[in-house]
């Protein structure tokens, strides 16, 4: 039970729709109206005047329980955002429900288990999309999330939620950046992306240097979870070295294309080189 009146939540809920541009004032008078007359809620009557979409109406719940979420077509970040923009689908509770996993098996608070790598052998198997969904639902949870890019040589989550990357990792680790290079994402308030930054020349020999670990060490102080998103093992070795500096990694296989030999053989040299495996993810996109 609760102690609050059904006005007030309604207001609040019509108070979202008409910020976010899917209401007018007059269309919430008539809802209104309409709800008071049938004693429907605030988003049934706007349905039933065919005013609202069930979406519109699952949207505008999400942001009053601080769950946001965005809206297809509004150009904020990329469609492959399906943890921003589809959170109720299926392929987002697979992410849920992965997240959970690693909340038990890894960020766990304890300050050295922080940073998780994501790797897997090849390229276009899914890394940066898993990277970038993944930081997205523990952001959702209430975490504060830092997703960084450490593929320098293909850089893509400034593109996925539409940054600028004059300036990032590479010249952080080449002692140019400073701390306004990790951005804020507006929508998601426990967000943040540390881009790739400009393309160096020795990505893997920037990696490699103490600033790297130095960089990881502030950055466990004022984050929950560190989600790092690595090059494709099988042509650079830039994704062991992070692996390395974060203590832990996720692999990642896709269903069609990644090699068991090659998985296998990602796995063992993680270990040889003192890389907790913290579990393995088969995708299909």
């Amino acid at each position: 039970m609760t102690t609050s009146s059904p006005a007030t939540g309604d207001r609040h809920i019509g108070a979202i729709l008409i910020d976010s541009g899917k209401l007018t004032l007059a269309d919430a008078e008539r809802i209104l109206r309409l709800r008071k007359d049938e004693g429907l809620r605030f988003g049934d009557a706007a349905i039933k005047l065919g005013l609202l979409t069930e979406s519109d109406v699952a949207f505008a719940l999400a942001r009053q329980y601080d769950y946001p979420y965005l809206v297809n077509g509004d150009g904020e970040a990329s469609s492959d955002l399906i943890a921003a923009y589809q959170p109720f689908s299926p392929q987002v509770e697979a992410l849920r429900a992965l997240r959970s996993q690693l909340m038990l098996r890894w960020f766990t608070g304890d300050p050295e288990h922080k940073a998780l790598a994501i790797v897997s052998p090849g390229l276009g198997e899914g890394r940066s999309w898993l990277a970038a969904n993944l930081a997205v639902v523990f952001s959702q949870l209430g975490e504060n999330t830092l997703l960084i890019d450490a593929d320098m040589r293909g850089p893509s989550q400034h593109t996925l939620f539409k940054l600028e990357n004059r300036s990032g990792l590479s010249s952080h680790l080449s002692g140019r950046g400073d701390a306004s290079d990790v951005k804020r994402i507006p929508s998601f308030m426990g967000l943040s992306i540390l881009p790739s930054g400009p393309t160096p020349p020795n990505p893997q020999e920037l990696l490699g240097r103490p600033q790297f670990a130095t960089l990881l060490a502030q950055l466990r102080g004022q984050f929950d979870a560190i989600i790092i998103d690595t090059p494709a093992t099988a042509d650079y070795a830039d994704a062991q070295t992070v692996a390395v500096r974060a203590g832990g990694a996720l692999l990642l296989a896709h269903k069609h294309q990644t090699s068991l030999d090659a998985l296998g053989a990602l796995t063992e040299s993680l270990r040889q080189l003192g890389v907790q495996p913290v579990g393995s993810v088969i995708s299909e996109f």
